[in-house]
């Protein structure tokens, strides 16, 4: 059926159903990380899924709206919530795996103390963190990811229809198969830099031993600063493709879940 007949129909009866189509484009977009931060005003993200759930509408058949004000009505609005903040959550996932990975390379280098604003939680972040996140972002739009994720929240009116009750079939466990690739990738980040760290920090006590006149902390702490940044310097190849890998499994096990949850 074709929603948006404003000709003869009931203005309530298609003013609800854009309502109700745009709940699991608001609950996604609240949970993404593109659009779900601090920095984007909630009167915008609520805009834009007023305007997915228009063009949704419009390309999209869809079935019966359950009865506004009804208990299934009601079911069916936590279902699309679920099923929004699933899509968003895995996304959210993949984008917080760079900060564990910064946070263990920043501790490790001594510069724990550097911190900044996270715009998008509004939380202190390490500055590292953030310049993860940074790379992480521009490499996300660079191989369209964010086109790949809006055409799949389209797909998933068609995969799953709204109010079809397919949330007691949502398979968690690829949801914590994900988090811990998500561990691993950030361990595989991580342990060449904290690894040529420790060997630096070995030396220094080393050297600290045979010459016990020398101040440890006025020479290891600059050392482990130089030895993280050319290590991060020389890695950052493999942290680019450990970010491309990390996107494209967060974006097919999004794919999967709906497929998973609309039975296919």
């Amino acid at each position: 059926m074709n929603v948006l007949d404003f000709g003869f129909g009931s203005i309530d009866e298609q003013l609800w159903q854009i309502l109700f189509l745009s709940i699991r484009c608001g609950a996604a977009l609240i949970a993404a990380p593109m659009v779900g931060g601090m920095s984007v005003p909630f009167q915008l993200r609520a805009l834009l899924a007023l305007a997915f759930a228009v063009f949704i509408a419009i390309w999209i058949p869809l079935p019966e709206m359950p009865e506004m004000m009804s208990f299934a009505a009601i079911l069916a609005i936590v279902q699309e919530i679920i099923i929004g903040t699933a899509l968003g959550f895995l996304l959210q996932i993949a984008f917080a795996i760079p900060l564990i990975a910064a946070e263990q390379i920043a501790g490790t280098m001594g510069l724990a103390i550097a911190t900044s604003i996270d715009p998008n939680s509004g939380a202190q972040s390490g500055a590292l963190g953030t310049y993860f996140g940074l790379i992480l972002t521009l490499l996300f739009y660079a191989i369209g990811g964010h086109l790949l994720w809006f055409e799949l929240l389209i797909e998933s009116y068609r995969i799953l229809p709204a109010g079809s009750f397919a949330v007691g079939d949502v398979e968690a466990r690829d949801v914590v198969l994900f988090m811990g690739y998500g561990f691993a990738t950030a361990a595989v980040i991580a342990l060449p830099v904290v690894l040529v760290l420790l060997l630096v920090q070995i030396v220094t006590g080393v050297i600290s031993r045979s010459a016990p006149a020398l101040n440890l902390f006025a020479l290891g702490l600059p050392a482990g600063v130089l030895a993280g940044i050319a290590a991060l310097i020389i890695v950052m190849p493999i942290v680019i493709e450990q970010f491309a890998g990390l996107l494209e499994v967060a974006l097919d096990r999004s794919a999967a879940l709906i497929a998973i949850s609309g039975g296919g």
